[in-house]
């Protein structure tokens, strides 16, 4: 998938554990990193990294939470929450969230496949759900969503794109990667996510 390109499906499926394959119950890729940080056993969560499929270029869709918010105000995410007990599994959860945040229904996007689950310092084990949706207006949660926005898939593949960046935490020192494009800063879990998905496509 070379910069500008269409979005290439085949590659893109290659790259990503199936819908329900064991990346749903695998280990966090990060987990002997943070482990020790979390409080256990982390709570499932699950987000859908959404490609809007453009005319020229795919694009990925992020949110701006709330200021209100107890739990990462005003960060940059992706749709997602917390897996419910009524939810089925990650999958159902990611479309979920992402019909209640921004308006995405389960009937506007194709679920492809799988990123490696993440672990959060919050306490969270996601499942990172990427689909391919059409160009859609978006229907924002004034109580949870700020914003939604789109960045060219390109800008994010580009080698060099995020910067790492350490912080002092618990003792020791946290590594994490961030992006900036205009106003936004995505950093922390949201691009972690980002770069496994470039990393696994790279490999596909």
């Amino acid at each position: 998938m070379r910069i500008g390109d269409p979005l290439d499906r085949r590659r893109l499926a290659r790259a990503l554990h199936p819908l329900a394959g064991s990346a749903l119950t695998a280990a966090a890729w990060n987990e002997g990193e943070i482990a020790d940080l979390v409080i256990q056993p982390p709570a499932e969560a699950a987000v859908l990294l959404v490609l809007i499929e453009r005319v020229h270029a795919p694009t990925v869709l992020f949110t701006r939470r709330t200021e209100q918010l107890s739990r990462h105000a005003g960060q940059v995410s992706f749709p997602g929450g917390r897996v419910d007990p009524g939810d089925a599994g990650a999958v159902e959860a990611a479309l979920r969230e992402a019909d209640e945040e921004v308006g995405l229904g389960a009937g506007l996007v194709e679920p492809i496949g799988l990123l490696d689950p993440y672990l959060t310092v919050s306490g969270f084990r996601i499942v990172p759900v990427v689909g391919v949706a059409q160009p859609f207006r978006p229907r924002l949660d004034p109580a949870e969503v700020e914003e939604a926005f789109e960045v060219p898939l390109a800008a994010l593949l580009e080698p060099g794109a995020f910067r790492r960046c350490s912080v002092p935490w618990c003792g020791r020192m946290r590594h994490y990667f961030e992006f900036h494009h205009g106003d936004h800063r995505i950093w922390g879990a949201t691009a972690a996510i980002v770069i496994n998905l470039r990393e696994r496509l790279v490999a596909a």
